[in-house]
């Protein structure tokens, strides 16, 4: 059977890798709507935390022997430790001012960081193996499945929709809201405020680890990994809304489908189908697809 002269096997398959495209897209704009969206901040930095989430995974296995599962949760930890130091000492004294200041602040974050590593370890790709437990594929009928691209579909989509509920409907989300519209009457409840700022900063780009974490055996582990990537992210978080945290979750899951899609149907435009798609939204909802209007 085909599709527009697709074979459907070969349109199955790209719908499957789209997805696991749109699973990093999703988890790393999910980190960026947090940060937005309950500090205003733009985290140009985000794709830096990526990168050092999935150098630190290479490097404590090349070093160490330290295995993928324990820094699947070390890394997002030390990496979030390290957020909540940039918080505490550098973005506190910009929240009250214009968003480009936090834009270049983080920008500059991002030139340290993949500087210090690049003059460590160069340009070239580190390879990182997929761990013994998630080694081979599964057959689904219309093509091999790798085991560990199914697990990093499944870890992302369950990442991503627990952040959802924690923030939209619990209390402690709550608290975080209400504490970036009015922090003032919060305080006076008692709540910790800046404390819960800083532990926002430091959970969002706790995400950014992660994802670097589950993408350090799918793409070579280099310093400039997170450049071109970042890049799409905030393509995506502008399309589902800044600062919304399902709007983020859902476009990255669909424009990851969408960008496969478009390498069977036209290859060339696959680079440039997402922005494409950001500039037709700007158009016609400048908030975006789930933003609030203003």
């Amino acid at each position: 059977m085909q599709i527009f002269g697709v074979p459907l096997p070969a349109m199955l398959s790209q719908l499957l890798l789209g997805l696991v495209n749109g699973s990093f897209y999703a988890i790393l704009s999910l980190g960026l709507a947090v940060i937005f969206g309950l500090l205003n901040v733009i985290n140009f930095a985000h794709g830096a935390l990526f990168m050092l989430g999935a150098m630190l995974t290479w490097m404590a296995f090349t070093y160490f022997g330290v295995s993928y599962w324990v820094m699947l949760l070390a890394a997002p930890l030390i990496v979030g430790l390290i957020g909540i130091v940039i918080e505490r000492t550098l973005l506190r004294w910009i929240y009250e001012l214009d968003h480009l200041y936090g834009l270049l602040l983080t920008l500059g974050l991002t030139l340290l960081i993949e500087g210090a590593f690049r003059s460590a370890y160069g340009v070239s790709g580190l390879g990182y193996d997929t761990p013994e437990l998630l080694e081979g594929a599964t057959d689904i009928g219309f093509m091999m499945l790798p085991n560990y691209r199914a697990w990093v579909v499944v870890a992302s989509l369950t990442v991503c929709f627990a952040t959802w509920y924690l923030i939209e409907k619990t209390r402690l989300g709550a608290y975080l809201r209400a504490g970036t519209e009015n922090p003032r009457l919060v305080e006076a409840f008692g709540i910790n405020v800046p404390l819960m700022v800083t532990l926002t900063y430091g959970f969002g780009v706790a995400l950014a680890a992660f994802a670097g974490v589950l993408a350090a055996p799918v793409i070579q582990v280099t310093p400039l990994m997170g450049q071109n990537l970042i890049i799409v992210v905030f393509a995506v978080v502008v399309i589902g809304g800044m600062g919304s945290i399902m709007g983020s979750i859902l476009t990255g899951l669909g424009l990851g489908i969408i960008e496969g899609l478009t390498k069977v149907f036209y290859p060339e435009a696959s680079s440039t189908v997402v922005f494409v798609i950001m500039v037709v939204v700007l158009l016609f909802r400048p908030a975006g697809l789930f933003g609030k209007e203003h």
